[in-house]
């Protein structure tokens, strides 16, 4: 059994360690509210804005010369992917999940990929197992507007339209609730527009036509996509951390109490040998 000094001196580095991870605990609380609330409102924007790509793509006249570019689906050669997590750990398997599945969707494509690498944790994965980063982008923050998220959606345009990549696709973990994060893989560019149905089509008037609109909303879509995914991110990024320094400040409690426990053994079972060696010694004298 060990020493009561050193059960002392590793409950008061339990202490310590407790005191960190709650504080961590807090900050996270207090961020995860703001981060859940901008996800969840970009939601119904980007909803908008799917139905509408729906309904000018349902318009378009079927001439492959006036297809937008954004629309057009093409040989795959090479994969482009977004792959977005965190700059800092300390949040549980977020980043291992996120990480899992980009890596299973990879194998399973069987086709080079080039990597942009929104977070440090992403990137240090894709360099790990030698895939081409394109692209690093680190430094978000907790807060980002569209406008920090514009680089990486440019890079990602530019490359499609160069005929770098030809499939590009968006890797993020999905905020569902506080203690459910989703590793997500979808479909960026080509844009797949919803297919509608017949009464969800109204007959209007677009001007100066279908095909200038969608060469304008396209690149504006596929920013606010990226941007989007970005939000949900970070929301998962605080909800994850919250629960696992709330984890890790309960499993340290725990363990001050076993180790309080064990000191409390020791020290009795130091006193009794204390006691044993003054009544032996007693006796011996008589």
């Amino acid at each position: 059994m060990l020493s009561p000094r050193v059960l002392r001196r590793r409950i008061k580095s339990v202490q310590s360690t407790a005191k960190i991870t709650r504080a961590m605990e807090m900050i996270a609380t207090a961020k995860m509210k703001r981060t859940q609330e901008a996800a969840l409102a970009g939601r119904p924007y980007a909803e908008k804005m799917t139905y509408v790509i729906g309904h000018l793509a349902a318009s378009l006249s079927g001439d492959a010369d006036a297809t937008p570019a954004f629309l057009k689906s093409r040989d795959v050669k090479r994969i482009g992917i977004v792959h977005i997590t965190t700059d800092r750990g300390l949040c549980g398997a977020l980043n291992s999940s996120v990480n899992r599945q980009a890596a299973s969707f990879i194998l399973k494509e069987g086709k080079p990929v080039s990597v942009v690498a929104v977070g440090k944790k992403g990137r240090e994965f894709m360099s790990r197992n030698a895939l081409e980063v394109r692209a690093e982008f680190m430094g978000v923050g907790d807060a980002p507007k569209i406008v920090d998220t514009l680089p990486v959606s440019r890079v990602i345009m530019e490359d499609y339209l160069s005929g770098y990549v030809d499939l590009v696709y968006l890797s993020y973990p999905r905020f569902i609730s506080t203690m459910v994060q989703r590793p997500v893989i979808e479909q960026l560019i080509p844009v797949e527009p919803v297919p509608l149905e017949r009464g969800q089509l109204a007959d209007y008037i677009y001007e100066p036509n279908v095909t200038v609109v969608l060469d304008r909303l396209l690149p504006r879509f596929v920013e606010m996509q990226v941007f989007h995914a970005v939000l949900e991110a970070i929301a998962s990024e605080q909800s994850a951390r919250m629960v696992a320094m709330r984890n890790a400040t309960d499993s340290a409690k725990e363990m001050v109490a076993d180790l309080t426990l064990a000191l409390n053994k020791a020290r009795q079972e130091m006193i009794t040998k204390e006691l044993l060696d003054i009544t032996g010694g007693v006796a011996a004298l008589t």
